[in-house]
């Protein structure tokens, strides 16, 4: 059932038809889902930013290749993860006076919120499950109804965090409203309350969870008692908590693979760090990135990228087989660089080429990630703006989505060369899922699946 152009009052009815039908199929098992052709956590398969077995379209517009869009309420700035017929998405809605369990999804619609809260207010925190097929709803939870204790940026959200998932569970990390975990089905099995952020200048948080083999790995870095942490997917009970002598970061883990074992890898303020994943003993240390540390790592190679850019910039490429204790230039750092990093959005990492945005601007640049040589850039890109969103790369193509609704789609590539430029009917701040030929972009209004006719 395609759903583009619907109005809002035929797309409710249309939802609630589909949710009325009767029960979900169940969700898809983990052993039916190839990693390569799922969208598990908000940076991708390869927590590198690109899809291996991706290949969505390179043009649409409102009237063009949008297989479905759906209004989801509230407001967030989460990225959609997929797996199977399944898309994730968490959000925070304004609760009714006395509402601890968030209402119908489509009573919600109706009271859509789009960002302002006014003091006092009570949130459901919300996740959400979305048949990728026709953009039905599958089913909705409400994790938490809660009164925000801190402020947030006023460009951010309080649903900013991406939920992650294996085909075994899915978890929902709403920060100071906890770590919540249920089966593809909606099934909640279990919840984790860390106690309450002290946010840097109340600018909100945002950090999404890793989810590594058994365990899943959150960072907790504010301007209190900061610490990394790994706890069982399953039931919740905490392996290992290290704590870590680090001011508010927003950037997310990245767990790596290396010789034969698995590495923790943090970018922060204060420190870049890489922890034991089995045990949290810190393996090594270095010189922080800039403040507001917010783009996550990215690996290939045995090689970790940390990198921010505000007030500063600051790349460094790690060499895990020779990152022992404290490390700095020519001890386990292979290459640096001082220019053009990005402040929000995350790098992306494909065919040995790192690319990045500058600071929140439409200008790309593009390395030779074993070696550090500039390939191209800073190019600036025509129609691209303000970006928050971080870039992706499918089919040879890089998708970089602006602010204001515009997509530049380029060659991937040692030379840059435009393809082409797309324009939906929305704002975007959260980073685009690809998944076979189909991309997600989860707008301030619309999820859209933008996927060929």
């Amino acid at each position: 059932m395609a759903m583009k152009n619907f109005p809002c009052r035929l797309l409710v009815a249309a939802l609630a038809l589909a949710f009325l039908a009767g029960p979900a199929a169940p969700a898809a098992a983990q052993s039916d889902v190839a990693a390569d052709a799922s969208w598990p956590q908000w940076r991708g398969p390869l927590a590198t930013g690109a899809a291996p077995a991706g290949d969505p379209p390179s043009s649409w517009s409102e009237t063009e290749n949008v297989r479905w869009k759906v209004e989801i309420p509230g407001f967030g700035q989460a990225s959609p993860v997929v797996w199977g017929d399944r898309v994730f998405v968490l959000t925070a809605i304004p609760a009714g006076p006395g509402d601890d369990s968030g209402g119908g999804f489509f009573s919600r619609l109706r009271r859509r919120f789009m960002g302002t809260v006014r003091s006092g207010d009570r949130l459901n925190f919300v996740i959400v499950a979305i048949d990728r097929r026709d953009g039905s709803v599958v089913w909705e939870r409400t994790a938490v109804t809660e009164q925000p204790h801190e402020g947030r940026h006023n460009t951010g959200s309080w649903a900013s965090g991406s939920a992650v998932t294996d085909g075994e569970v899915v978890c929902a990390f709403f920060g100071s409203r906890g770590l919540h975990c249920y089966d593809l089905d909606g099934n909640p099995l279990w919840d984790r309350d860390f106690g309450d952020m002290r946010i840097r200048m109340g600018f909100g948080e945002g950090a999404s969870p890793a989810l590594h083999g058994d365990a899943i790995v959150v960072v907790w870095d504010h301007e209190g008692q900061s610490f990394v942490t790994a706890l069982d997917k399953r039931t919740g009970v905490e392996l290992w908590r290290t704590d870590r002598d680090e001011s508010t970061s927003w950037s997310t883990p990245l767990v790596v693979e290396h010789a034969g074992g698995a590495q923790v890898v943090t970018s922060a303020t204060d420190g870049v760090r890489g922890y034991d994943f089995e045990t949290g003993e810190l393996l090594w240390e270095g010189e922080g990135v800039t403040t507001n540390a917010i783009p996550s790592p990215v690996a290939a190679g045995g090689i970790a990228y940390l990198m921010s850019g505000y007030r500063g910039n600051r790349l460094y490429a790690v060499d895990l087989s020779s990152a022992r204790g404290n490390i700095s230039r020519g001890r386990g750092i292979v290459w640096s660089l001082e220019r053009d990093t990005p402040y929000v959005p995350s790098p992306v990492l494909h065919d040995g080429i790192l690319y990045f945005t500058k600071s929140n601007s439409g200008v790309l640049s593009a390395y030779d990630a074993a070696t550090g040589r500039n390939l191209y850039g800073p190019v600036r890109l025509s129609g691209i703006r303000d970006v928050y969103a971080s870039p992706v790369i499918a089919a040879g193509r890089l998708y970089v989505t602006s602010r204001d609704g515009v997509t530049l789609v380029a060659k991937a590539g040692p030379e840059f060369e435009i393809l082409s430029m797309n324009r939906l009917d929305d704002g975007f701040d959260a980073s685009p899922a690809v998944v076979g030929g189909e991309i997600y972009l989860r707008g301030r209004q619309f999820l859209y699946c933008i996927a060929a006719e």
